[in-house]
């Protein structure tokens, strides 16, 4: 197992920027790296990218990659992860972008590049990063991405000293990343497992619209394929438990995920907390019958985060802990699609809050979606057995030691 920094593409300037001999080092002299090894090298792209589909993405030469993060300046760090570091930088044309560097000899980061390469280069979207370019040289692999300014969902939830990011703000991003995620799984052909949602991988921009970022372990879909069987990788707190034991890998996988990151948006939490009580440490877990009571007596003081100081709409609020309770149903037939956690996060979302109309006191709120906020309310009230059968997060309670050694930012290898 090995940490995950803080996403790959946000800005970082209000975080320490990390090791900086480290930095250094890791960047070689672009001196060593001719012209016959740039990323435009035909013989380079055959040998080390046979297998890559290129898309419209922008080869650059390592020399350019050099220039434009000023000799991968340890001051343009944006953060370390286990396959490499991320680095700010600006194009001649002005453009900001990031730069991920992958570590040399990192098998796994080989393919995470071939995967991310592949994978993003096909997608086009609001709420996804975009992938500017890549290089290929010798040893050395990187990947160009859109800059995005205002870091990560995760930063502004758990970041330490941060400002309470408000409800308002936490609805939108919900449903903008939901909106991605629907179109990785609906609207790509073949369709996109992303494989790794969590809220250190959901990137905001200065209006907090949300995007959904690094795609290195992501997988593709074959339409006639009902599951893809694969290595189990994901984030502690956030893998679906039949992923967790089998490796069938589904886009339903995707959406317990995506529920995991609704309940720390309602709670505050982290998915993994070692120093919470003994049997709380698991936000799913501990979550559970807080969500059933709460849509049963309509108590909400245990589950929503107490930073928000009631500064939140109730109605919002219930249909959020509702998509949130059927997304984490553990049999994934019983899940939502996408799809249908967009529609009802939209009601949400889409209100104007500047017109004096109240989210909840609009006639267009309270009707709007009606047919799938059924769906949602019969999948939490369905049997409650196959919600309690089987939890992946058992361990925890088990072992302390173990917990500790793990948070919401490690990966299994």
């Amino acid at each position: 197992m090995s940490p995950t920094s803080p996403p790959s593409y946000a800005s970082s300037s209000q975080r320490p920027l990390g090791d900086s001999a480290n930095a250094v080092s890791s960047s070689a002299d672009p001196s060593i790296y001719n012209s016959n090894h740039s990323a435009g090298s035909p013989r380079v792209l055959k040998a080390c990218a046979s297998d890559i589909s290129m898309g419209n993405s922008r080869f650059f030469t390592y020399q350019e990659m050099y220039q434009i993060t000023d000799g991968f300046s340890p001051h343009n760090l944006l953060g370390e992860g286990g396959f490499g570091s991320v680095y700010r930088g600006r194009l001649p044309e002005g453009i900001e972008v990031a730069v991920k560097q992958l570590r040399d000899g990192s098998g796994q980061g080989e393919r995470e590049f071939q995967a991310e390469v592949e994978i993003i280069s096909r997608v086009h979207h609001r709420h996804l990063v975009s992938l500017v370019g890549y290089c290929i040289a010798n040893s050395q692999r990187l990947l160009v991405y859109d800059f995005v300014s205002n870091d990560t969902l995760h930063y502004h939830l758990h970041g330490h000293g941060r400002p309470v990011l408000d409800w308002s703000a936490r609805v939108k991003i919900a449903a903008g990343a939901a909106r991605g995620i629907a179109y990785l799984h609906e609207d790509c052909h073949p369709r996109i497992i992303h494989r790794d949602i969590k809220s250190s991988n959901i990137l905001l921009d200065n209006n907090f619209d949300a995007l959904v970022a690094d795609f290195g372990l992501a997988r593709l879909a074959l339409d006639a394929a009902t599951h893809v069987t694969t290595r189990v990788m994901g984030t502690f707190g956030y893998m679906a438990p039949e992923y967790a034991s089998s490796g069938k890998l589904t886009e339903k996988s995707d959406v317990f995920s995506f529920g995991v990151v609704l309940l720390e948006l309602m709670t505050g939490r982290k998915p993994v907390d070692a120093s919470r009580p003994l049997g709380d440490e698991s936000l799913v877990e501990w979550a559970r019958p807080l969500l059933s009571r709460a849509l049963e007596t309509g108590n909400l003081e245990e589950l929503v985060d107490p930073r928000l100081k009631k500064n939140f709409n109730e109605v919002e609020m219930f249909r959020m802990i509702e998509s949130a309770a059927a997304c984490i149903r553990h049999s994934s037939s019983k899940r939502p699609r996408m799809s249908q956690v967009v529609r009802v996060l939209d009601s949400l979302a889409d209100i104007d809050l500047t017109n004096g109309v109240q989210p909840g006191q609009s006639e267009l709120f309270n009707v709007a979606n009606t047919a799938d906020v059924r769906i949602f309310q019969q999948m939490v009230q369905g049997n409650q057995d196959e919600s309690s059968a089987f939890s992946q997060y058992s361990w925890i309670s088990r072992s302390r030691a173990d917990a500790e050694a793990t948070s919401s930012n490690s990966r299994i290898l």
